[in-house]
């Protein structure tokens, strides 16, 4: 009798305990830890999923190092490098979990189409990536990813492809270069764009921001192509404003010395193409300068509501841009 009830006491004991364990398991699992301001932990590949326990115990990022490494032996997954953002206090299973996940933090690049070196610099540096200056140096010193594209080339221009990127707060201008090259390329593989990628690109780059209404980019391109066959100049403003960019000149206007401009990317005083592209294309603007239009036309010129009118002729163009004016000064 008595040691039946010494067994049910030593039970009962062992019982509480049990519980009391799960308890404190369950505590410095789930109940939410860590702090309250932006904190950074880093995970380098190789790390050892004990090294990460202490670590992310030593940020204060979890109360208990054992109980996460018992989060990680219950639940059998793979802790992902990379560096994680924490701000808020989170219970060890939600931090195993975006760790598992690979939830790492990155900065949002967003690159829209036409934009040139100097504007993606400025958004380089706006997104907290780098300065300004570091982004034109590298991009300058990087045109080896683009030699099978573009052979001595000055610069990537043209070559970083337009999109949102996310990259990690430790990325180099070159991974940011790289990584722009690389989804230029796999959008020129999509579009069919495998030869004669210089002189597209720099085409291509004349009709983006000659026009932002893509069923007129064929239109502006069929232009710019008639004019190259009859050895006539381009005369486009946007390589006049890119020549004046490229000497640190460019006050936001067009002035009558950037026309008489012995730039090579001035192309009122120089035929053919300029010698390379003045920003960076989108997909509608690469596709347009594959296949231009088929027209006669020799000339265009905006109108009121910011489309284009076409002309064949320079009687017919001169009368465009006097309707132009004449508009631009009613709406004045």
């Amino acid at each position: 009798m008595a040691w039946g009830l010494g067994m049910g006491r030593f039970f009962g004991v062992l019982l509480l305990l049990t519980l009391l364990a799960a308890g404190v398991g369950a505590y410095l699992a789930y109940w939410p830890y860590g702090p309250t301001s932006e904190t950074f932990v880093e995970i380098l590949p190789g790390t050892s999923t004990t090294q990460i326990a202490a670590e992310l115990q030593a940020k204060g990022i979890v109360r208990s190092r054992y109980a996460f490494d018992a989060l990680r032996l219950w639940k059998r997954g793979t802790l992902k490098a990379g560096e994680y953002r924490f701000d808020h206090p989170a219970s060890a299973a939600e931090v195993y979990t975006r760790i598992e996940r690979g939830d790492v933090y990155t900065l949002a690049l967003t690159v829209p189409e036409g934009y040139n070196i100097f504007d993606i610099a400025q958004a380089v540096e706006a997104a907290k990536l780098g300065s300004a200056d570091s982004f034109l140096q590298a991009e300058r010193a990087d045109t080896s990813l683009i030699n099978d594209l573009s052979p001595g080339a000055p610069s990537l221009e043209g070559f970083l492809f337009p999109d949102t990127y996310r990259f990690s707060r430790k990325a180099s201008p070159h991974q940011i270069l790289a990584t722009m090259v690389k989804r230029f390329r796999q959008t020129a593989s999509q579009v069919g764009l495998t030869s004669n990628v210089a002189h597209t690109v720099t085409l291509a780059s004349l009709v983006e921001r000659e026009t932002g209404v893509n069923r007129e980019r064929p239109l502006v391109a069929s232009v710019f192509v008639n004019r190259l066959s009859q050895g006539m100049p381009l005369a486009t403003d946007p390589t006049v404003i890119y020549a004046a960019l490229l000497e640190g000149r460019y006050g936001g206007k067009i002035y009558e010395s950037d026309l008489q401009s012995e730039s090579s990317y001035n192309t009122y005083k120089h035929t053919g193409l300029p010698p390379g592209p003045i920003c960076n294309p989108g997909v509608a603007s690469l596709r347009a300068a594959m296949s231009p239009a088929q027209t006669d036309y020799l000339y265009f010129v905006s109108d009121a509501k910011g489309h284009s009118v076409f002309a064949k002729s320079l009687g017919e163009h001169s009368k465009n841009v006097q309707a132009y004016r004449q508009a631009e000064g009613v709406a004045r």
